[in-house]
């Protein structure tokens, strides 16, 4: 065999990645053992050394005595800790978001959805709040002509200053240009006899006026004496001196268009404020929603829903498109294949890998990925023979973290899950880590209680597993003491953690494994329906809930099995429905 080439990593990185592809999290099962967090920090390592970027180690539970022991011991970081993965608004929504301020114009507005091509666009005002949407739709509604309301066809709600930007012509003389008023506009393409008589019969008043002109200084100087409130001259064509010089006498101001009439008239209309074009009747979401209830927030007429900070700042955008865009974030699951197991919004992800050594779940995933499943006693001896069929060498700590977690599931080589591979990877291992691993397994197993290191409600909850078969939801925890002692001194409390364990997770029953590492016997505490109890075979202790299990240590190999077959005879011969569990809304389940 080649010698394995040394793999130049001490650990994998412990925070997320910031990887073009995305992020992909290796993470146990909630509630993680040794077994569980150390693979997942190994199984990271290996495909950094393999030159695979974006892997991130992760976990979606707290820690305990024995693993922080086995992480101090090899100086590696606690794996970044996930407690949900459902894909989040801030994951998929726009975060450069363009928008218009609130007292922009329409030609403002216009330029900005064709430069960015965007189809709906927020205002929002001076200090970035939003106060509305804008759409193409909105817009042309303004723009779109009305003959049946030919006033309200001339009108434009805006500056003069405004106009003459919009127009990107010279302001040649403004009177009071900031002040935004309803004005309304005219061509003055008409003989000089009849050029006022619209205006009059659609009592338009002169200083309200826009006057569009070319070079007729009869009509300009007309408009002029008549008062109106601006005359735009159109083409960039001179304008009189005579004529400037009347309209600075009668306060009229000037702006000269590089426009012809049409298209100056139609740019002035753009000017208009945007107050009457503003849907301000919009939806905010903050960016840690889920796209889940967010995507509930989208109606039929719903374009886009705004995303706001904690100040109530524009933040983002989230359009019906983006609430349709995969999610980057990708998980590869070690120890176990169960989504009652894995952490919170992993079927709302893709998982990317599972490597495991358990019994297969009912997990299902759109699309083929890679899935090595072994009969062995560790999902490190896994992760650890994929660094010798690389032809890898891990680094000394990694090695020892792989160590560390295959001694704990296995018992160091004693429990009945172990395997002749496990004691092949183990001395492996402990050459290149340096350790010995005897030593190694005195630390890990006199690394603290359990029992004593943390209240009855935690340690229950430290290292439990849900389960379902035949419609029965049950879980079964874990714990590994040397020698019974702290348990019998806590077996009241610890009951009682139990059943609310089993109340709170709605479950048939809640069972807790409690093993003694010397003897490699186990206690089973159990909280359920009578007629479940009943049907355990295992001589019962003083307390009614609690049997002696002589050479059971291992819940995968051992009590699993046991506890599926009792629930299949009873389902076989019709006493099941005592030990049904019933969902979060009350119903049976069936």
């Amino acid at each position: 065999m080649t010698p394995p080439r040394a793999a130049n990593v001490a650990a994998p990185r412990s925070a997320p990645a910031s990887a073009a592809g995305g992020v992909t999290y290796v993470v146990g099962h909630r509630n993680p053992d040794a077994d569980a967090m150390c693979s997942a920090i190994a199984y990271a390592a290996f495909k950094e050394a393999k030159g695979e970027t974006g892997f991130v180690a992760a976990r979606c539970g707290n820690s305990n005595a024995r693993i922080d022991a086995i992480l101090t011991r090899f100086r590696v970081p606690l794996p970044h800790y996930l407690s949900d993965v459902s894909p989040r608004v801030r994951d998929v929504m726009t975060n450069e978001v363009v928008h218009v301020n609130d007292q922009a114009t329409c030609a403002e507005a216009l330029e900005l959805i064709d430069r960015h091509q965007v189809r709906v666009l927020p205002a929002a005002n001076t200090r970035r709040k939003p106060v509305g949407l804008i759409s193409l739709a909105q817009l042309g509604g303004v723009f779109i002509p009305r003959v049946s309301e030919p006033r309200l066809m001339r009108q434009v709600h805006s500056s003069l200053a405004a106009i003459a930007r919009a127009l990107k012509g010279q302001a040649i003389h403004l009177v009071d240009a900031e002040r935004v008023e309803d004005l309304f506009v005219r061509l003055g393409t008409m003989d000089i006899r009849s050029f006022w008589s619209i205006s009059v019969r659609e009592n338009i008043p002169a200083e309200q006026s826009i006057i569009i002109v070319g070079d007729r200084g009869d009509v300009q100087r007309r408009a002029i004496d008549l008062g109106i409130r601006a005359l735009v001259v159109t083409s960039s064509l001179p304008v009189a001196p005579e004529v400037e010089a009347a309209a600075r006498e009668r306060g009229v101001s000037i702006i000269s268009s590089p426009y012809d009439s049409a298209t100056t008239a139609w740019v002035v209309r753009t000017a208009s404020n945007l107050e009457r074009v503003i849907d301000r009747s919009f939806l905010t979401v903050d960016a840690d929603t889920r796209v889940a209830d967010a995507r509930k927030q989208f109606g039929l007429s719903t374009q886009a829903v705004l995303v706001t900070d904690d100040e109530g700042r524009l933040a983002g955008i989230l359009t019906k498109s983006d609430i349709l865009k995969p999610v980057r974030t990708r998980l590869v699951l070690v120890d176990h294949n169960e989504l009652t197991q894995a952490v919170p919004g992993a079927e709302e992800v893709a998982i990317a890998e599972i490597i495991d050594h358990h019994r297969l779940g009912s997990l299902n995933t759109a699309q083929p990925i890679l899935f090595i499943n072994e009969p062995v006693g560790s999902t490190c001896t896994i992760v650890a023979d994929l660094f010798r069929r690389e032809g890898l060498q891990p680094s000394p700590p990694i090695a020892g973290i792989m160590m560390s977690g295959l001694i704990s599931d296995t018992l160091h080589l004693k429990g009945p899950t172990t395997t002749r591979k496990d004691a092949l990877i183990l001395a492996w291992l402990g050459e290149i880590a340096g350790v010995d691993s005897n030593h190694l397994a005195e630390e890990i197993f006199s690394s603290g209680s359990v029992i004593l290191a943390q209240t009855p409600d935690k340690m229950v909850r430290s290292d439990f597993k849900v389960y379902e078969e035949e419609g029965v939801r049950f879980s079964v925890s874990q714990v590994e003491e040397l020698g019974f002692g702290n348990f019998e001194a806590n077996a009241k409390g610890i009951a009682r953690a139990v059943q609310e364990l089993r109340e709170g997770e709605r479950l048939a029953f809640a069972a807790l494994l409690v093993t003694d590492i010397n003897t490699q016997n186990s206690l089973l505490l159990v909280k359920g329906e009578n007629a479940f109890l009943e049907q355990i075979r295992y001589a019962r202790r003083e307390l009614d809930d609690l049997f002696d299990l002589p050479g059971v240590v291992s819940r995968k190999k051992q009590l699993i099995p046991y506890l599926t077959t009792v629930i299949k005879e009873m389902a076989a011969d019709g006493t099941l429905s005592a030990g049904k569990s019933t969902s979060p809304s009350g119903r049976r389940r069936r």
